[in-house]
């Protein structure tokens, strides 16, 4: 009996190319991850820098502890002597600002910030999203505290209670300066508040006259890594900085705590996967930055989620709690502050001293950013413009995006089957030259003659060995940017559709990677494939499912949402074009071809 097989499945292209994909495919996706790591040098010390003064004692939650220290000792005169009068406030007092896109709260001790809430995000209760680690910033210093080379200084500073201008709610814009004094030590902090993510600030101090240099420092990374039960939020962590008309930044592992690094400097901060607090000094050319590291057991504190989520933690987690400290090293620091999201829309209207730098640089959408980049940019437009008012409107807007992608790509399907339908034809004439170099060992120079005859008759019949693989070569590094872009734009966090949470999470009923394995089988079948070995075939049909749903399985649901939509788009648009007269043809060289193997085989079994 003549055995079954899928007529599209017939025909002359080299199977090879399969095979090469997929190892494509599976080294994009390691170099993806290596990636980062070979993009974050670890930036020399300043040759100025100074050596780093012992870490204070950690503080009880009223007080914020003192940052470590890194700057050059400055000479002072008699500091027991009184040069200003007293000026400090008799009990702790709290100031709120805010406006629609925050809530910030100052405690008067070290005239420090202990809540920075972000209105339009929410954490994984549903509540406004809490940017202080407060867990962090009790151990290691709040944000926007005071960090100097004498230790006792800066204890005395971040634990001194400041006079506040205004106490109670204020709206912004607005004015909040704090001012203490001993009568020897004096130190004033000053912030502006518009109606924007950036704060304008200048902090100054002294001591018995003289200017102590003090930085303004961000130590206790960000209250949304802890939402994130296998620490991923805090290995991406990372300093970010641009210097001298670059942008670099540092990896967790190469942050080393209490190095100094001179300016100049547009901007430096600390950042995780989403959010970032910058600093942008009014000065570039006179500012230093100070890195700051700590390890953190936050198995008791951290949210878990997914699989095993109810069980406790059996064992401490450190994680890494990165920080920035930065000003001048030779007067009032003078800076504007960015706390918050890293949107593209945001980033780019924030420029820094020098107007042509933005922080722009700081999105990276990883090894394949170059088109992440503008593969967001469309599906933000598609969201903006399409699906903004529908339920689930990021879901909505990766179907349609998936939609525009394969209909600009159709003429490029029916390229290929125009490209296969050529190699269908000359099939035979293909297989009478195998034939008649057979006889010759793969190591034969006379294999290279039968090479040239089919690149030969190739050209002669307009047949291009490599018309089958463009859409391929299309869609495959759309699906790489996506793969890497995902998980990087705060856009979609928390972003839900039907039954998925979070489009950056795992689909947690594996619905779609079943469904990416059941469309990307169907793919393999119905796809024309001429040339390929039936039992290259077969192997391939089973294999790029599982390797597929494999991917999907634990990764974003938006990527397998993408994956799955264009699959399920491909598989209508090929049973379309099999039904054309373009098709049929196809259909009906491959069913010949089928019957005189059938045929060939069925003699050979008789003798």
């Amino acid at each position: 009996m003549a055995e079954f097989s899928n007529p599209n499945q017939q025909g002359g292209q080299d199977n090879k190319s399969l095979v090469a994909m997929m190892v494509v495919f599976v080294a994009v996706l390691f170099g993806s991850y290596l990636y980062r790591a070979k993009i974050n040098p670890q930036p020399a010390p300043s040759a100025a820098a100074p050596a780093a003064a012992p870490q204070a004692p950690a503080q009880p939650p009223a007080a914020a502890p003192p940052a470590t220290a890194a700057q050059p000792a400055v000479a002072v005169r008699n500091p027991a002597a009184p040069v200003a009068p007293v000026v400090q406030a008799g009990a702790e007092k709290t100031t709120v600002v805010e406006n629609d896109l925050y809530r910030i709260t100052f405690s008067n001790r070290g005239a420090q910030v202990t809540s920075w809430i972000l209105k339009h995000f929410k954490d994984d209760q549903g509540k406004p999203l809490e940017l202080v680690h407060s867990q962090a910033a009790k151990e290691f210093g709040y944000p926007l505290s005071l960090y100097t080379s004498d230790a006792s200084l800066a204890t005395k500073l971040n634990q001194a209670l400041f006079v506040p201008s205004v106490t109670g709610e204020v709206t912004a814009p607005a004015t909040l300066k704090f001012t203490y004094s001993d009568g020897s030590v004096q130190a004033t902090k000053t912030f502006v508040f518009d109606a924007t993510y950036v704060l304008q600030a200048e902090v100054e101090a002294s001591r018995g006259g003289a200017a102590v240099p003090v930085y303004l420092s961000w130590p206790g990374g960000f209250g949304d890594q802890n939402e994130v039960s296998n620490g991923s939020a805090y290995s991406n962590s990372q300093v970010d900085y641009y210097r001298n008309g670059s942008f670099a930044n540092i990896d967790p592992k190469k942050v080393n705590s209490g190095e100094t690094i001179g300016g100049p400097f547009d901007f430096a901060g600390v950042a995780d996967m989403f959010f970032a607090a910058v600093f942008l000094p009014d000065s570039p050319a006179g500012t230093s930055m100070v890195t700051l590291h700590n390890q953190l057991d936050v198995s008791k504190t951290i949210k878990r989620v997914g699989f095993g989520s109810s069980s406790p933690p059996t064992k401490p987690l450190d994680e890494p709690i990165l920080g920035v400290a930065l000003g001048s090293s030779s007067g009032p620091t003078q800076a504007r502050i960015f706390v918050g999201p890293k949107a593209i829309s945001v980033l780019k209207k924030i420029h820094a001293a020098d107007s042509r730098v933005t922080l722009e640089p700081m999105l990276e959408f990883g090894f394949w950013g170059f088109i992440g980049k503008y593969l967001f940019l469309a599906l933000q437009f598609v969201y903006t413009h399409i699906t903004s008012g529908w339920s689930g409107a990021w879901g909505w807007a990766i179907i349609v995006l998936t939609v525009l992608i394969n209909v600009l790509i159709l003429p490029f399907r029916v390229k290929t089957m125009q490209s296969a339908l050529k190699m269908q034809r000359i099939q035979p004439q293909m297989d009478a030259i195998k034939e008649k170099y057979k006889k010759y060992k793969v190591t034969d120079p006379k294999r290279n003659d039968m090479n040239a005859e089919i690149m030969q008759l190739q050209k002669d019949n307009g047949v291009n060995m490599f018309g089958g693989c463009i859409p391929t070569l299309i869609t495959m590094p759309l699906l790489f940017a996506f793969f890497t872009m995902l998980p990087r734009v705060v856009e979609l966090r928390d972003a839900h559709w039907y039954w998925l949470p979070n489009l950056q999470a795992a689909d947690p009923y594996h619905i779609l990677p079943i469904l990416m394995v059941v469309s990307q089988f169907l793919v393999q079948f119905y796809t024309p494939s001429p040339g390929v070995d039936p039992q290259q075939q077969k192997m391939m049909a089973f294999m790029m499912p599982a390797f597929s749903g494999y991917i999907c399985w634990q990764y974003a649901s938006g990527l397998a949402l993408y994956w799955s939509v264009g699959n399920v788009i491909g598989i209508a648009q090929q049973a379309v074009m099999n039904r054309t007269s373009l098709g049929r043809e196809m259909r009906e060289i491959a069913l010949k071809r089928a019957r005189r193997k059938a045929g060939a085989g069925t003699i050979q079994a008789r003798k």
